[in-house]
């Protein structure tokens, strides 16, 4: 019996509200260092935990008319929001990818229901697990100025692994040809795992208190206060010697650095190496797994050069940390390829919101944290898009091999 496609579509959208309420529970114990499973959800106010049937997901909240049933105390319209904007995620990329087939993964006839339980789960879990972590992402550091690392190291794990097991789960000729997740050559292979070996080897220098680590009363984790407590210009400290901090991190950075190279220099050099190599990446789980860190380092390494020549430049801390893995995570699913051309499409969502500010005279300050979220969204969703001007810029015509 074929399930009428509705029916589908109305799981599908009711699930990612669950997800979403989960979500509203992320957004606010994670920062907070708090368990996301004990205690269960209770009212802020009363106490009272809240019962299954108050919390059925945007239902509830309009039900109760926004009160805790117990107590009348206000529920923030956060959480209802955050629900509808989740489930929406989940059905309109479900649409997307596989009725519209903006991929053109069903040459032109629809990719449908088929193509979903054909192996195609895995791509759009992966891909709904990237956007859900932006969304959490987005709205913790638009409350807190935070982006907490467990999350973006969730997603890295996730998407390292959904790149390798995708050859073998998928068709692996679809996985190559449509990009649908990052895949390395042997060239870019090589340089992840040198790369890998040598960030393995400055976290073991860093555990060891050979390398010191860059300002080291930064936390990752908020107080249970108001979000005004943890904003810039409440946090700011104009003692703190930026410059020296940052040569820290380049000092860390330069075991990575050296991994590369040292390893693409026997690839290169030492004939049974290349050839041994050659053989592993051959494998379409190598490929991918390697692929995926590859992607996770490019992610990492664009915005970490910002934030670094940014405070030599200026003197000041420039970008997060939680910028820097957060777009690592991505890059884990998107490709280094493509996680470079939403770091550089973010700024233009930074000048739309400068453009509202000054249109309507406002003046509040939000992090950078949602707008590379909202760059990283667009360039997945619309991938061969910009994958094919990618192509026209930068590798037809200076003739790029990997």
């Amino acid at each position: 019996m074929v399930l009428p496609e509705w029916i589908w579509l109305f799981f599908v959208f009711a699930f990612g509200a669950c997800v979403g309420s989960f979500l509203n529970v992320v957004i606010w114990r994670l920062p907070r260092d708090k368990s996301l499973v004990r205690p269960p959800s209770a009212c802020p106010g009363c106490g009272k935990a809240i019962l299954w049937h108050d919390n059925i997901p945007i239902l509830s909240w309009l039900l109760l008319r926004g009160r805790c049933r117990n107590c009348g105390m206000g529920i923030s319209i956060r959480y209802p929001v955050i629900e509808l904007i989740t489930a929406l995620l989940f059905l309109g990329l479900y649409i997307l990818y596989f009725d519209v087939d903006i991929r053109g993964l069903g040459r032109g006839e629809g990719y449908g229901l088929s193509g979903f339980l054909e192996g195609g789960w895995l791509w759009f879990a992966c891909h709904i697990l990237l956007l859900s972590a932006l969304l959490a992402a987005s709205a913790i550091d638009l409350e807190l100025w935070v982006i907490p690392l467990h999350l973006c190291w969730f997603v890295t794990g996730m998407g390292v692994f959904g790149s390798a097991v995708a050859p073998w789960i998928m068709d692996t000729q679809i996985v190559t040809t449509f990009r649908l997740f990052p895949s390395a050559s042997p060239v870019l292979g090589i340089l992840a795992l040198g790369s890998m070996g040598g960030l393995a080897a400055a976290l073991v220098l860093l555990k060891k208190g050979i390398i010191q680590p860059s300002y080291p009363n930064s936390e990752e984790s908020v107080p249970e206060t108001d979000a005004s407590e943890v904003r810039p210009d409440a946090q700011d400290n104009d003692t703190i010697p930026h410059r020296r901090e940052i040569l820290k991190e380049i000092v860390f950075l330069s075991p990575i650095f050296l991994g590369g190279l040292l390893a693409l220099a026997v690839y290169r050099f030492v004939p049974a190496a290349e050839r041994e190599w050659n053989e592993v990446m051959a494998c379409p789980m190598a490929a991918g797994l390697f692929g995926g860190l590859w992607g996770y380092l490019i992610g990492c390494g664009v915005v970490w050069a910002t934030r670094i020549l940014g405070t030599l430049a200026f003197g000041r801390e420039a970008m997060g940390l939680g910028d820097v893995h957060l777009m690592g995570a991505a890059g884990t699913l998107i490709g280094a390829e493509m996680i470079v051309v939403a770091f550089f499409v973010a700024p233009f969502f930074g000048l739309a919101w400068a453009g509202y500010q000054w249109i309507f005279r406002k003046t509040r300050q939000i992090p950078y944290g949602p707008f590379l979220s909202l760059a990283i969204a667009l360039v997945m969703i619309a991938h061969d898009w910009f994958w094919n001007y990618w192509l026209r810029l930068f590798r037809e015509p200076m003739g790029i091999q990997f």
